[in-house]
């Protein structure tokens, strides 16, 4: 049995400390730590549901260790929903339908809005890129496509404080 360390970190903007064996996933623990909106899919690095932002990067949780964002930021979808002043993907989402069963939705919602930081008007070219690490098998993307697109216009257009 492996001893528990404890990390400092800042989740959504608030200063925590979790507590994690050396070889706890990121994911495992924010989940036993009450972070139930990161997902747990395929556990190998390859569909996206358990994205997180680390200093405002998108990352697999499930590919790195906990004990790695010591002093760190992590965003998860629960950064986004403010409820005084929500993140526009998620009404754009809603909008458009892009969110059918929603397991991979949060880890979507986290590459794009990393997507919208760096690129506020991105092609279809440049949202494929930024989703390729994400798995969605209901959509079929183009609702997801269009709302990205709508959630940059509304940026844009100064409709979130953020």
């Amino acid at each position: 049995m492996s001893s528990e360390k404890a990390i400092a970190v800042q989740i959504n903007g608030i200063g925590r400390e979790l507590s994690a064996p050396a070889n706890e996933t990121l994911l495992d623990c924010l989940r036993r730590h009450g972070f139930f909106e990161v997902k747990s899919g395929c556990e190998k690095g390859d569909c996206g549901a358990c994205a997180v932002q680390i200093d405002g990067e998108p990352v697999d949780s499930c590919l790195t260790l906990a004990w790695t964002v010591e002093g760190r930021s992590v965003t998860t979808l629960e950064g986004l929903n403010d409820t005084d002043n929500p993140h526009p993907l998620i009404a754009a989402f809603l909008e458009h339908g892009a969110v059918q069963c929603g397991y991979c939705t949060p880890g979507i919602m986290i590459a794009a809005e990393a997507l919208l930081r760096e690129t506020p008007e991105p092609s279809d070219d440049d949202i494929a890129i930024a989703l390729s690490g994400n798995l969605c098998r209901c959509t079929g993307y183009t609702k997801i496509f269009a709302a990205i697109k709508q959630a940059g216009e509304v940026l844009r257009a100064g409709g979130n404080d953020d």
